[in-house]
């Protein structure tokens, strides 16, 4: 079975958040939104859905639990009940119900940075003390934990905000990183709030490891929040869930609702549930075509784009470029209005050199030749 994911939607007309932010000489390239059509087996279950007229409020059905269930087993070996997932519309209000629920005052709650602006930006709804802990580069061009300085900010235990795969970076956490920050967590007794919204996204072989199968005891303190929003495409639909193993926990984060959070709407359970029980093959032809966009745009940025450079994404659509040596005072400004180019500023992520962007490359491949070849021009100018 193949699927077409070359072709080019007008998305001006449709409300898109992607594509209202700028002018229409603009090619956006910036929020975590694909330029593909929806699977196609869920565009069917959709139509078939709305044969019935009545759209009023819903709950998750047991298919949709089990769906999911079965989903985590076979992709992850990861088993976990029907009873512990909670539907949210959005991962969003899943990590601020957590930090609502369980983190005190004078406790810390790490972000690792850069880091998805969502992210960052919760603790301080609840007035809670944020350390921003940078990642370190390695000379292979990977990101690293200072394992040392997670150790010392979670004393007196608190929260670990986790992006795992990592937004912006691309990175896919490996067994041995991932295992050394929970069992941190674990001895301070901190808890693990862990955004795996990209888990489907991985390259190289690579197979994402959700933070909560790495043992009992760390499920017991990892709150995993996990959507099939990004990997198929459908994040308008705003349909995500929670899973927590421990019952006692799992009430006492769900207790945070508090007419806070509402329930999720009928269409995006439906949307969910037929993605993990027949998008498999799309998804299959998805990473292959990410795959191939992520090789072209390493070697398009290496060899056209002198004065940025990339570090090789192991997962996730998203490409965090150094602008460093361009000496520009605001890459992100520069590419937009000169290359007419619309990414995203590194300093919404915690970059405070403001020398990096984010680049979007879940597009067909034409526009994002279109995307290196405007950025081009404008390095020439």
């Amino acid at each position: 079975m193949t699927f077409d994911f070359d072709q080019v939607f007008d998305r001006h007309a449709t409300g898109s958040t992607k594509w209202s932010r700028y002018p229409a000489d603009v090619l956006p390239m910036w929020v975590a939104d694909m330029d593909f059509a929806a699977p196609p087996v869920i565009i069917q279950a959709l139509q078939k859905r709305l044969e019935h007229p009545l759209l009023g409020y819903s709950v998750a059905p047991d298919s949709l639990r089990d769906a999911i269930v079965a989903d985590l087993w076979n992709k992850y070996a990861w088993r976990v009940k029907p009873s512990e997932l909670v539907f949210l519309p959005g991962v969003e209000s899943g990590f601020n119900m957590a930090l609502n629920a369980l983190v005190e005052p004078q406790q810390n709650v790490v972000v690792q940075t850069p880091n998805y602006p969502p992210l960052r930006h919760a603790p301080g709804h609840w007035g809670l003390n944020k350390v921003e802990l940078e990642f370190v580069a390695q000379a292979d061009g990977s990101y690293a934990t200072p394992l040392d300085a997670l150790r010392e900010s979670l004393n007196g235990g608190g929260a670990l905000l986790l992006s795992n795969p990592h937004n912006p970076l691309g990175k896919v956490f490996p067994r041995e990183e991932l295992q050394a920050v929970a069992d941190i967590c674990l001895a301070q007794d901190a808890w693990i709030i862990s955004d795996e919204i990209h888990a489907e996204l991985c390259y190289d072989g690579r197979v994402h490891i959700p933070t909560a199968s790495l043992s009992a005891e760390i499920a017991k303190r990892t709150i995993t929040l996990m959507s099939a929003s990004k990997a198929y495409n459908i994040a308008g639909l705003k349909t995500s869930f929670m899973i927590i193993q421990d019952p006692a926990l799992l009430s006492r984060v769900n207790h945070a609702r508090c007419g806070l959070v509402d329930s999720v709407n009928p269409l995006g359970l439906e949307a969910t549930r037929v993605a993990y029980t027949e998008g498999g093959p799309w998804l299959a032809g998805l990473i292959t075509y990410l795959h191939a966009n992520r090789d072209y745009l390493v070697d398009a940025v290496r060899t056209r784009l002198p004065g940025v450079t990339i570090n090789v994404p192991q997962g996730t659509y998203l490409a965090w470029l150094d602008c460093s040596a361009l000496g520009l005072e605001d890459p992100q400004r520069f590419f937009l209005e000169q290359a007419k180019v619309g990414l995203s500023a590194g300093l919404d992520f915690g970059d405070h050199s403001q020398q990096f962007v984010r680049l979007n490359f879940g597009c067909p491949r034409v526009l994002l030749e279109e995307g290196i070849a405007r950025m081009e021009r404008s390095l020439k100018a």
